[in-house]
């Protein structure tokens, strides 16, 4: 499964990269965020802006890194 590793990325290109890399996955595809906080901003902008289509779960919750499995339903 892809990783996306966001904490090499400068703060303000990360949505973006993200809702990018979920937008061109085919339905069924997911990839594993990493993060160094907690993406609970996030997965409210995924409710606000993709509601119903996605899936998320955490695979590592900090305190240090965060692993979440973004899918596309």
């Amino acid at each position: 499964m892809m990783e996306l590793n966001v904490t090499i990325i400068a703060p303000r290109e990360r949505h973006p990269l993200i809702f990018k890399t979920f937008d061109e996955m085919e339905t069924g595809g997911a990839f594993v965020l990493v993060n160094d906080h907690d993406p609970k901003p996030l997965y409210y902008s995924f409710l606000h802006e993709r509601e119903g289509q996605f899936g998320w779960d955490y695979l590592v919750q900090g305190p240090e890194e965060w692993r979440v499995r973004i899918s596309k339903k």
